[in-house]
Formats: structure tokens, C-alpha cells, sequence
């Protein structure tokens, strides 16, 4: 051993070479899952992998391939939404949405409001004061040689009041051909014209022809058509008239409230 050593000194100092090399392989040799190799990178086994795709996992995974795509079951809220959506299709109507339906309504009901109360104040705007301003005296109209209505009314009259639209419409259709002569029976004037047509409720109308003789009258609350058609016969000179004696709903003529005249030409 000394021989061999000494035969070779500058052998010594060489660096020290292992005669074989150590390889580690996948066996021996383990890393982290982040460091192995692109062939080892392969994907998760297909069990995993149809555990993260499918909400529930199939117990047999040899009979149903993986799906990339998720597998999810409607919920209730959502069949309420397809069964309404289907519903609307299928109905053919079309949906407009609730504030453009209550703004046309509130449109239409405010239309109709003003449209009744123009019509009101057109049907009630008469008094009767008005018809006492038009009508005309008592004494010319038993003169003037024209058949004649006389109504006799009170202020406080209510079924009056209420007839005053009808009677002004009637008169202005037949001013021309007959009279019209409006007497209140608060007047102490007319007394002796009360006995004469035995008023004992207002509004009573009393139908006269052209010689001044009565044919008829109607008394009380009643449809328009009495008094035109009455009118309408007096105006064609007919020898009757359709209705001589109706009575509807009046006032008596009992609670009239007496005045003295102030003016004797007064026919009010």
C-alpha cells in the first residue's frame, strides 16, 4: 500500500469522482403536486373531476360519461316564473303596464266629470226667475187672440224648481205661436184666479185656447211630454189637448206664503 502510494503522489490531490451517479426517479424522488412534470399534469381522475362538475355525484361512474357542462334542477321560484311566462304567451294579450292604465282612467273619469257637470249647469241653469222675466202678462195674453199656458208657481216650490228647465225648453219652441204667463200664487193679486182654476197644488198648468177657455191642466211633477204634446195642440188649434186632467207629485198650494202687491201691474 505505501508502494502504491508513493509510485503515484500526483494522483492524491485529483478530486474525489464517485464511480456511479445517483438518478432519482418519480419513486424515490417525490415533490410537491406544483413541481411534477407536464406528463404528470394530467387531468384528475374522472370521478373527481364528476364531482366538481355535477351538483349530484352519480353512484355509478362507468355507466354515465363526465359533461363538461353543469348539471343544475329548477327551484320552485323558477317554475312560478316559466308557468307565468308561459301562461302570458299563451293568453294573447298584451300587458301594458299599470301606470299607463290608471293615468287613461284617471283621464277618462275626469273627461266625464266636467262633460256631467257642463251638462248640469246646461239642464238647471234655468230659475224661475228667469221664466217670470220672459213670460208674458196675464192680461195681455187674454187679449192677443193666441192660446195661452199659465203656470202657477211659488219661490219655494222644490218641485217648481226642478220643472223650470222643461218648461223654459218647451216655451222657447212654441213662444211664437202660444203664450206663456207665469202667476205666483204668494200674490194676493191672483186670488180670484186661483178660485177660477181651483189650484190646490203647485206647479199647476192650466191650458187655455184662443177665446181664453180652459181645455185642461196638469198639475204636479211629470214627464216633459205632457206639457210639450198639451202645447203642441194648443199651437195647431186642435179642439183638445192629449192630457186634460193629470196630477203628479206637487206642493200645496195651502202653505203659500201671502203678500200684498207692490206693484198693481206686477204679474209675479
Amino acid at each position: 500500500m505505501a508502494t502504491r502510494a508513493a509510485a503515484s503522489p500526483i494522483g492524491l490531490h485529483r478530486p474525489f469522482r464517485p464511480s456511479f451517479q445517483f438518478r432519482p426517479t418519480p419513486q424515490t424522488l417525490q415533490l410537491p403536486r406544483t413541481f411534477l412534470l407536464p406528463s404528470q399534469t394530467t387531468a384528475p381522475p374522472r370521478s373527481l373531476r364528476r364531482l366538481a362538475c355535477q351538483k349530484n355525484p352519480n353512484p355509478n361512474p362507468i355507466d354515465s360519461p363526465p359533461s363538461d357542462n353543469p348539471i343544475t334542477e329548477p327551484g320552485p321560484v323558477e317554475d312560478k316564473i316559466s308557468e307565468a311566462t308561459n301562461s302570458t304567451k299563451n293568453s294573447g294579450f298584451v300587458e301594458f303596464p299599470n301606470k299607463s292604465i290608471n293615468r287613461r282612467i284617471a283621464v277618462a273619469s275626469s273627461v266625464g266629470a266636467v262633460g256631467l257637470f257642463l251638462s248640469g249647469r246646461l239642464d238647471f241653469g234655468v230659475s224661475l226667475k228667469d221664466l217670470t222675466v220672459a213670460a208674458i202678462p196675464y192680461e195681455k195674453a187674454m187679449s192677443n187672440g193666441m192660446p195661452t199656458v199659465v203656470e202657477f208657481y211659488a219661490d219655494w216650490c222644490e218641485v217648481c224648481r226642478e220643472l223650470a228647465p222643461d218648461v223654459y225648453n218647451v216655451e222657447q219652441q212654441y213662444k211664437d205661436r202660444v203664450n206663456f204667463v207665469m202667476l205666483n200664487v204668494d200674490n194676493t193679486k191672483w186670488e180670484q184666479e186661483l178660485d177660477e182654476f181651483g189650484v190646490e197644488g203647485i206647479p199647476h198648468f192650466a191650458f187655455l185656447d184662443r177665446n181664453g177657455n180652459e181645455e185642461g191642466n196638469v198639475v204636479g211633477r211629470l214627464p216633459r211630454k205632457y206639457l210639450l204634446e198639451n202645447v203642441d195642440a194648443l199651437a195647431r188649434g186642435e179642439a183638445s189637448i192629449p192630457h186634460a186632467r193629470v196630477v203628479g207629485q206637487y206642493s200645496s198650494a195651502e202653505a203659500r206664503k201671502v203678500h200684498r202687491v207692490v206693484d198693481p201691474r206686477s204679474h209675479g
